[in-house]
């Protein structure tokens, strides 16, 4: 199926690793233009592999804490590529700031998950316009069901899902769509460095996996990465202000179905 994506810039945030990775490649193969912003240079031999797919594909360092470094960074990004088609917000981390952490912490918290994902919209709105192209926001299952160690993660993530409804209701005379994925449990390597953390790191696997109904297993990245990609393109035209759950039914199917198979 062609997606309609070919030679249409697309930023994605943090796209050098982990889902945003395997949403830079994605777009790559589907001959769109991935540009990363993120703080660190992507390894070579990842650039290596997405440039050698979509030869124009890039990155830009920023620090997206900063609002003049995102704004320098979108600058950039218009004038070595030109307008954008398609804002990926997917940078961030789950970093334990709790009810103990204090309102400072709190507020460093959403500079780093939540601030960032705004000001690029707003940077942008008006190449999504021009181009009637698309947003997808990417939350986490922790903005429905709490974890119970993280406020300002969740708190950010929570957020993410309402902009996400507001801005489709903003965008929708304009025939831009906005919408959001929400990741349970991806092996990516934050994950795997968590995993590392536990005395038992297989039995912890495990007990996570056999939570999972479809198939007690992780979702791939992979898997992130087709439903993103797909829902940027025009392929999915009609669809906006909708948060799509790719978690194996994590988030709504019955508990009980824990360890049950074929």
């Amino acid at each position: 199926m062609d997606l309609g994506l070919r030679d249409k810039v697309v930023i994605v945030t943090g796209g050098g690793a982990g889902i945003g990775g395997a949403i830079t490649r994605c777009l790559a193969a589907e001959g769109a233009i991935p540009v990363i912003l993120a703080r660190r240079a992507p390894p070579d031999a990842f650039l290596q592999e997405i440039t050698a797919a979509q030869p124009k594909a890039g990155w830009v360092r920023v620090d997206l804490a900063k609002d003049a470094e995102v704004r320098a960074a979108v600058a950039e990004v218009q004038a070595r590529w030109g307008r954008v088609y398609g804002l990926v917000n997917n940078a961030g981390t789950n970093d334990g700031i709790d009810l103990n952490a204090g309102p400072d912490a709190f507020r460093a918290s959403l500079d780093q998950n939540l601030i960032h994902y705004y000001t690029l919209v707003h940077l942008l709105q008006n190449d999504l316009r021009a181009e009637r192209g698309a947003i997808v926001n990417v939350s986490s299952k922790t903005a429905v069901t709490g974890q119970g160690s993280t406020s300002a993660y969740v708190a950010a993530k929570a957020a993410q899902l309402g902009l996400t409804r507001e801005w489709a209701a903003a965008f929708a005379p304009h025939g831009v769509r906005v919408n959001a994925v929400l990741p349970a449990e991806v092996l990516t390597p934050m994950y795997d460095a968590w995993l590392d953390t536990f005395p038992d790191r297989a039995g912890k696997l495990a007990e996570i996996t056999a939570r999972i109904p479809l198939g007690q297993r992780m979702t791939l990245d992979t898997e992130m990465a087709d439903t993103v990609v797909f829902t940027l393109s025009p392929r999915a035209g009609h669809t906006t202000g909708q948060w799509l759950y790719v978690d194996g039914g994590y988030v709504h199917l019955d508990r009980a179905m824990a360890g049950l198979r074929d």
